[in-house]
């Protein structure tokens, strides 16, 4: 029962999780492209005001004409929309999700003992303080070099840095697929940080001196579009890295640290091709397309890489030996070694048992999926099935799954 319970608890907060990410993701790439594309008001009026853009759009059968003031506006409305929540909803789904997926089976989701043989208490303590500290590192050099002489340029590189140690170090300690999103979960806290510390922070103080009659510190508003162009450019990776637990050919990879870091970095090229194509169109900088073509190369020498080695056809068009003796008698014995101690008849998981031939046919497209073609289970191969296991398995159901 409780695997069955927790089964709908990751479905809840999965679908919780992910119309809140599409909720602040959305509202970020928006901004990002308003911001972009504004440009110098016409009329007299509204320079007046203290306006420094405007865009003219058109939408849903509507014009829209929002406008930007440079520090403050000159009356503050009765009525303002803070963006936050989108942020908040996300983080605290995303965490929850991530405690039942993974921390709350640590010794079977998170620990790879041939990797690290901790303890599940060592392994959750460490697995957590990736969130933090990367984040105090990330806000510390954001604080001692974003406001210096090429500033941006610096931060880029350093945060680049400890994104490929993090990765490596992820990597090497945890289950592969553990580590992916954890790596995605540690820049997406750094994300909701930097609104929760920073951005909202800074808006209330401009919204306070607006209400005192004082003057607007304009740091404030320069160092909430730091934080918020820096997340941009984390948005990307941190999809990737979530979604790659579905694609073991990724994560189970002999260097995965190197796919992940090689991926996280196309992910941030191809974002930087989308934020500049605006400023382009208008003028202001450089056509951006190196850094799309940057990002789709990295892509495309991965899949080039990480293809498998082509399979010898059989001699003569003719089954060998094995493939005429898949039978489900050796099939069985495979299923007692390496998957009965969590489909069997004492544990269940995701509701699947398998220690009987009706099961067995039952879950026969899914045992090829996950055993065969994902290679994602079992779970960070803790049974130590062999290639030829899984062989027998794929030519077992190609032959039919028979199970009588």
């Amino acid at each position: 029962m409780e695997s069955y319970y927790l089964d709908w608890a990751n479905l809840l907060l999965r679908w919780v999780h992910v119309i809140t990410a599409i909720a602040w993701i959305g509202s970020s790439f928006y901004f990002v492209f308003l911001d972009s594309s504004l440009t110098p008001p016409v009329d007299e009026d509204l320079k007046k005001q203290g306006v420094s853009g405007e865009l003219w759009a058109v939408h849903g059968g509507g014009f829209y004409h929002p406008v930007k003031f440079n520090v403050s506006p000159p009356k503050l409305p009765s009525h303002l929309h803070w963006f936050y929540w989108e942020s908040y909803s996300t983080w605290l789904s995303g965490f929850s999700l991530f405690t039942v997926s993974y921390l709350w089976s640590a010794s079977t989701y998170l620990i790879d003992k041939s990797k690290m043989d901790w303890a599940p208490a060592t392994a959750i303590a460490v697995a957590l303080s990736f969130l933090v500290v990367f984040w105090l590192l990330y806000d510390m050099v954001c604080r001692v070099f974003g406001q210096r002489k090429h500033g941006d340029a610096i931060v880029g590189f350093l945060v680049f840095l400890l994104v490929c140690l993090a990765s490596w170090l992820a990597c090497h300690w945890f289950a592969g697929r553990a580590a992916f999103l954890l790596v995605g979960a540690m820049l997406a806290t750094s994300m909701s940080a930097s609104v929760f510390f920073w951005i909202i922070p800074g808006q209330k103080k401009v919204i306070a001196s607006i209400k005192a009659g004082q003057p607007v510190d304009a740091i404030h508003g320069k160092r909430g579009k730091q934080r918020s162009v820096h997340n941009t450019y984390f948005t990307l990776p941190v999809l990737f890295a979530m979604l790659s637990g579905h694609y073991s050919f990724t994560y189970s990879h002999p260097q995965n640290w190197l796919i992940l870091i090689a991926m996280m970095f196309a992910g941030a090229a191809i974002r930087q091709f989308f934020v500049m194509r605006h400023g382009y169109k208008l003028g202001r900088n450089g056509n951006p397309l190196p850094y799309a073509l940057a990002g789709v190369l990295t892509i495309v020498a991965l899949i080039v890489w990480l293809r498998p080695e082509p399979v010898a056809p059989m001699s003569g068009g003719a089954p060998t030996a094995a493939a005429a003796h898949a039978d489900y008698a050796m099939v069985q014995g495979v299923l007692a070694q390496r998957c009965y101690m969590c489909h069997g008849e004492q544990v269940q998981m995701k509701n699947v048992r398998l220690d009987s031939p009706d099961n067995v046919k039952t879950h026969a497209q899914n045992i090829y999926q996950q055993v065969v073609v994902s290679k994602a289970m079992p779970m960070n191969n803790s049974t130590n099935i062999t290639d030829s296991e899984r062989l027998l398995i794929k030519q077992w159901f190609e032959a039919g799954a028979q199970t009588k």
